[in-house]
Parts: C-alpha cells; structure tokens; sequence
C-alpha cells in the first residue's frame, strides 16, 4: 500500500493515489443526478481531510470541475435534456461573477477560519432551498416513453423563456433568472465551485423547474465558469504579488473519478426519484455546514 502513497508537491497532501478518484466518484455520481458537480463536498474533503486551506484549493476545485463536467454534459445533451437558453442566461450572469468572488476570496477570506464559516453557511442555505423545493412536486415521465423525456417547443424573449417537459408547460423570468445567477457567480467564485451547487435547487424550488432539466444546464453553467475560474485563480495575482493556480495533478486525479461519476449519474437520472435524490443531498449538505459552523465557533 505504501507504494501507492503520494505527496503532492504544489499543495503538500499526502495521500494514497486512489483516494480523490474514488472519492469523487462516488459524490459525483449521486450529486450530478441533481446538477451538482460535487465541487462543493470536495471542497470540504480538501480542507478538513488533506489540511489543504489555502486560496489554490478553490482554484483546484474549479479544475476539477473542469476535468469532471464534459462527460455529463454530453450525455445530457444526447438525451435532448439539455436548455440552451437557460444555459446562455445562467453563464452570462455567472461569468462575471466568478471575477468578483475571486478578489473577495483573496482580499477578504484568506483564513481559513473565516473561510470555513462562509462554506459552512452556504451549505446550510443550499439544504434549506433544497427542503424546500420539495413541495414543488412534478409528476415524473414515463420511463418507457422516452419521446416525453426531451425539452421541446423552446420559445425565448429577453422578458421569458419556455419550454415542454413531460407533458408540461415551464417558463421563468429572463430577468430575474439573470440577477440571480450574478449573485450565485460571487458566491461561486468565492467558493471555488463555479455557482451550479446554488443555481441548480434555485431553479428548481423558487422557479419550479424540473431538475430533469436543470441538471444539464447547470453543469453546462458550472463548466463555462469554472475555467474561467481557473484562468483568474492562476493569472491574476492576490496580495503578496503571487497568483493561486490549482493543484493540477490533484484537480486532475479528482476530475477523473468526478468524470467516470458523473456521466453514470447522467446516465441513471432519470430512473431516480426526484425526491430521494434531493433527501440525500440535502441530509449531507446539512451534516458539513453544521461542522463547519461549530468549527468556527469552538475556534
């Protein structure tokens, strides 16, 4: 076993080298079912498992999302479950924020202390949206019936966009969508986790979207801003003068394991209960932020 061990120069972990794939394997699979890339319980692992806290673990996150995302995008995206316009809205509010989030992580979160709060308390809002969302119940598709489970009849305007799902007519405000997605794109940038872990139970508790849908565009969104995420963390210097890349060899060990989990649960969504799916995301979500909130107060 020692053989396997690995000491990771750029962040100083020590680990076995199986240890990230595996553990982004299986948080990818069930969380990409909701949208999820998983970045936001890696984040987590990192901090607390490997002792990783400085500004370069948000950086890797980004990368792992980056090496993670395209297997499930593109599977979504052949099932025809993929909203383009919900996608150009998503991004176009996001992306800019991922810039801000960055000089507020830099200038104001360096410690991480304080940063474990702030993790800690966006955890806790994403599980209370997700409980939430579960009174917003949509009759599911028919599993044999695969023409039902596609988005069809797409009409946009800069006011509203809509679409068919299921038999069912879903429409949200371009606007509001837009002013969200800027909020999420800083909080994202500052959480490293490119904003879909937010935006995902948004759109689906407060404009009653059905996560069969969202989950693609989500991803879709999370990717588009996580390279750009990548990009700012490694070229744009912070106070002492130095930049923050990632760690690539351990993003890229976590991207491997997130990829193979996340086009599996791409692959199986849609033969999940939307219910169970948001039980167990949001029993998880609920377990680390209230450690990290009790962290920050035990000091």
């Amino acid at each position: 076993m020692e053989l396997l061990k690995i000491i990771f120069p750029a962040s100083g972990v020590e680990t076995y080298l199986f240890i990230p794939p595996l553990v982004a394997f299986v948080i990818s699979f069930f969380s990409s079912m909701a949208g999820l890339s998983g970045a936001f319980f890696i984040l987590p692992f990192q901090m607390s498992v490997f002792g990783f806290t400085s500004p370069s673990v948000s950086s890797t996150n980004f990368l792992y999302n980056v090496v993670s995302i395209p297997g499930g995008v593109l599977r979504f995206i052949r099932e025809k479950r993929m909203s383009w316009p919900l996608i150009f809205v998503i991004v176009a509010g996001t992306f800019p924020g991922v810039f801000a989030g960055y000089f507020i992580r830099i200038r104001y979160l360096p410690d991480p202390k304080a940063f474990k709060l702030f993790v800690g308390l966006v955890l806790f809002y994403i599980g209370i949206r997700l409980i939430r969302g579960f009174r917003n119940k949509r009759k599911r598709a028919d599993q044999g019936d695969a023409s039902m489970f596609v988005i069809s009849n797409v009409s946009y305007s800069l006011k509203r966009i809509s679409y068919d799902f299921n038999g069912e007519t879903f429409s949200f405000s371009v606007p509001a969508m837009f002013l969200l997605s800027a909020i999420v794109g800083i909080i994202g940038g500052i959480y490293g986790i490119g904003g879909g872990a937010i935006i995902a139970p948004f759109c689906v508790s407060v404009f009653g979207l059905p996560v069969y849908t969202v989950a693609g565009a989500a991803l879709m969104g999370t990717l588009i801003t996580s390279v750009a995420g990548v990009f700012v963390y490694s070229i744009v210097p912070f106070g002492d003068g130095m930049a923050a890349p990632p760690d690539w060899s351990l993003g890229a060990l976590f991207g491997l394991g997130g990829l193979a989990g996340i086009y599996l649960g791409a692959k199986v969504q849609r033969f999940m209960p939307e219910r169970v799916i948001k039980v167990i995301l949001a029993l998880i979500i609920f377990w680390v932020s209230a450690r990290y909130i009790y962290q920050f107060i035990a000091g």
